[in-house]
């Protein structure tokens, strides 16, 4: 499995941004955070031919790791990537870690993307990534169970990790695998 381009999805806080930050600075590779794109401050959403634009000039590189359910810009990223990894962890990790971040964020007024999430949000509405979890958890498994069932993505290899230590384990084999097969081009490069 090549490691060039790496999309990397799953559930709200199952922990898509940091994975691919990781896995993006272990790969040198550009990390492209699709909220970031598509979030303007607040939280009103960029408009959607722009989000596009937005998304099509961050994956014209050959290498990027890219995290986001965006299924508006899915035909843009999915098929040029060369491998996808999803987050699918049961629901109780994923929200206590949807919790727990919307908790830190609320209380040290973290600013994400140009944002600052507030108690009222978070809790009171409906938007809030707590709540957007419980909404949203199980319909995000049958839908991505659904994708990577059917034969139009067929041809890009999907990782799935079960579980935190899934993730890790799949960081601390990467040396071993992606590294190697880099270094072995860019020897190989370097020789022509």
């Amino acid at each position: 499995m090549s490691l060039d381009r790496v999309v990397v999805v799953g559930t709200s806080g199952s922990g898509k941004s940091t994975l691919a930050r990781e896995l993006a600075q272990r790969l040198d590779s550009p990390h492209v955070e699709l909220d970031a794109i598509h979030w303007l401050p607040g939280w009103v959403e960029k408009d959607p031919e722009k989000f596009r634009l937005g998304v099509r000039d961050a994956v014209a590189g050959d290498r990027w790791v890219v995290d986001g359910n965006y299924a508006r810009v899915r035909d843009l990223v999915w098929p040029r990537a060369t491998a996808i990894l999803w987050l699918d962890y049961r629901f109780p990790i994923v929200f206590w870690r949807a919790l727990l971040r919307t908790v830190s964020r609320v209380v040290r007024r973290e600013v994400v993307h140009g944002n600052r999430e507030s108690l009222r949000v978070a809790f009171l509405s409906r938007y809030g990534i707590p709540w957007w979890v419980v909404r949203t958890h199980r319909k995000r498994h049958r839908e991505f169970s659904a994708l990577f069932a059917g034969s139009r993505w067929g041809d890009v290899p999907v990782t799935v990790l079960r579980s935190p230590r899934d993730a890790e384990r799949f960081l601390v084999e990467l040396p071993a695998t992606d590294m190697a097969r880099r270094a072995a081009v860019a020897v190989t490069d370097a020789g022509t």
